[in-house]
């Protein structure tokens, strides 16, 4: 699968590559082009845009809820996956959608600085995918333990 979005990727659009190669197909490619190209390029391509108004897969509301475009991914795809919604909600806040995830704070100054410090979208999403995995190592933990840490003593 391809799939195309704008440049200059940090929250959602590089949790939603994440998502896609983990869950959905491990050999999917990812194109980043300027907005107003990413229409245009899906088409020429045949590649699948998201996270860009007007498609299927971007931010939505549901409930009264403001939805980012990783929800629309999990939709799509009907994942399921306890921790992946637990995920979707610490990604959510961190892009400006509806909820509370105190996370939501640290993963949107981590995305803005591998942003900047990244030589294109690509090393960005490289660099990034490691902070997805342990979040949703962290995600699974959580919906597995309630978030309790089990203290022990020297």
């Amino acid at each position: 699968m391809k799939w195309v979005t704008r440049e200059k990727a940090r929250v959602d659009r590089i949790a939603c590559p994440w998502l896609i190669r983990r869950f959905v197909d491990p050999d999917a490619t990812f194109l980043y082009v300027p907005a107003d190209e990413v229409l245009a390029v899906a088409e020429k391509e045949r590649a699948t845009p998201f996270d860009v108004p007007g498609v299927e897969l971007s931010h939505f509301e549901e409930d009264g809820e403001s939805r980012v475009t990783f929800d629309a991914v999990i939709r799509k795809f009907d994942l399921r996956d306890p921790a992946l919604l637990e995920l979707a909600r610490i990604v959510r806040v961190a892009d400006g959608g509806s909820g509370d995830a105190p996370e939501a704070a640290g993963l949107e100054a981590a995305a803005t600085g591998f942003r900047l410090i990244a030589r294109d979208d690509h090393e960005n999403q490289r660099l990034q995918f490691p902070l997805y995995d342990a979040l949703y190592a962290y995600a699974k933990w959580k919906v597995e333990t309630g978030g309790r840490l089990e203290h022990t003593s020297r």
